[in-house]
């Protein structure tokens, strides 16, 4: 998966970096169809404020989060991204799959 972090009047430090990584991995745990991830951080005087857009096969998530602190607004995006692969991944899924089989054994 592609990945491309920005910070707007925020310095991305390495550890800032490699936390955004890591929570993303829960999401790319639950649908592993994720083809880019754009994550940008943002400060506006005491808000800070986490957003991305991940691409994924069939639909283009987006979700935003603002909290007083940077680590608080990551966890909360990853939380909202996070339900948004679920519910993707289900409407994905086929849940007719068991049905259409009886069918044919019935023919």
């Amino acid at each position: 998966m592609n990945l491309n972090i920005s910070g707007h009047h925020v310095d991305l430090t390495p550890a800032l970096r490699t936390y955004v990584q890591d929570k993303l991995k829960r999401v790319e745990r639950h649908f592993d169809h994720l083809i880019s991830a754009e994550i940008v951080l943002t400060v506006e005087k005491e808000r800070q404020k986490a957003e991305a857009t991940v691409h994924a096969s069939g639909a283009d998530l987006h979700a935003e989060a603002t909290e007083p602190n940077m680590y608080a607004a990551i966890d909360m995006l990853m939380d909202k991204l996070d339900r948004q692969t679920r519910r993707h991944k289900e409407k994905v899924r086929d849940h007719h799959h068991a049905e259409a089989h009886k069918r044919m054994a019935l023919q």
